[in-house]
């Protein structure tokens, strides 16, 4: 029988957007299953930002040249493709930035990423990436660029432009460049049998090595834990949820109850049609002052606004005896007269 896990992880190495963690001791067979599985999520299922779209002032395709600039577009694209950015706040669809840059001197202009004005919802983490030259005095280049988040890769082919005039850009929003793993031998008292799981992760920045695998680990569990449950009969949908916001909220009192009625209910809260509906007739029974002729009323009450399906009036006559009702009657005449 396998036994409860425990190992321990250990970063045995770091460097620059560089993490190489150590695993052990793994029963035999588990270093591969881990290290597989956790590999495939780091390179495919984390996601990241990245320019998915750019316009160029001017421009109307990939393969044209702008006055002034050493770059064709294609070449502009294909730097833009490196550009690496790390999210700081939840982006609503894809947000925008801008680059305008005029040449003043003479000589040539190297404009670089930390040129485009980014927008707040991004940092950039690579600002020294070349992205054009200007070759010529007063020379312009105005482009606006789109930022999207997504994961793995995504082909300029499927991206969806919006304007005549955009040009797509392969995306590449996974933020590691790297995973790789070992598999050694280690020993558990005499046995020698056991796994130990080493794993390299070289990221491009934007997130640190140890937060990718936390959060490769955070994925394969929510997926793992879709299998444990599927035996696990479906959660049944609470009483509350079925029913609507509007008729949860209702006041009682706009049903035109007897103030009799309506006191016994305010002595315990009970000023919604909501609570009423998701509470058995044994509860409301239970209710001091509120005995079968005020639930009747409260019923009746209820089915002539649609709250009750027809023939429930009628069913809760039906259990209550006519001897009960004499005497609740009886009741609550003794308890108005005093």
């Amino acid at each position: 029988m396998l036994q409860t896990p425990e190992f321990t992880i250990t970063k045995v190495e770091e460097g620059r957007n560089y993490g190489r963690f150590q695993v052990e001791p793994l029963e035999p067979g588990y270093g591969t299953t881990m290290g597989n599985s956790l590999r495939r999520i780091l390179l495919r299922s984390l996601e990241g930002c990245a320019v998915s779209r750019i316009r160029v002032d001017n421009v109307w395709h990939e393969f044209a040249t702008i006055a002034g600039v050493r770059e064709d577009v294609t070449e502009i694209v294909l730097n833009l493709k490196a550009v690496r950015l790390r999210q700081i706040t939840e982006l609503h669809g894809d947000v925008r930035a801008h680059l305008y840059v005029r040449n003043d001197n003479d000589g040539e202009r190297v404009i670089t990423a930390d040129d485009i004005e980014w927008p707040v919802e991004v940092e950039l983490v690579n600002p020294d990436l070349p992205i054009a030259t200007l070759t010529e005095r007063d020379a312009v280049i105005d482009m606006d660029l789109w930022i999207s988040r997504g994961q793995g890769y995504k082909q300029a082919e499927v991206q969806e432009t919006v304007a005549l005039g955009e040009i797509p850009i392969d995306s590449i929003f996974t933020p590691i460049e790297r995973v790789n793993y070992v598999i050694e031998q280690t020993r558990v008292g005499s046995d020698v049998d056991y796994d130990r799981l080493i794993l390299e992760i070289l990221t491009d920045g934007t997130v640190e090595p140890e937060d990718a695998l936390s959060h490769a680990a955070q994925i394969l569990m929510a997926h793992a834990r879709v299998f444990a449950e599927f035996t696990q009969p479906a959660p049944l949908e609470s009483a509350e949820n079925m029913i609507p916001e509007e008729v949860q909220n209702k006041p009682l009192a706009d049903l035109g109850l007897s103030p009799r009625v309506l006191n016994a209910l305010r002595s315990k809260q009970i000023d919604k049609v909501g609570q009423v509906l998701t509470m058995d007739p044994d509860q409301l029974l239970s209710i001091r002052n509120f005995g079968p002729r005020s639930m009747g009323e409260l019923r009746e009450k209820m089915a002539e606004f649609g709250y009750l399906p027809e023939g429930s009036v009628e069913s809760f006559a039906g259990d209550a005896s006519e001897e009960d009702i004499d005497f609740a009657s009886a009741i609550g005449a003794a308890e108005e007269e005093a």
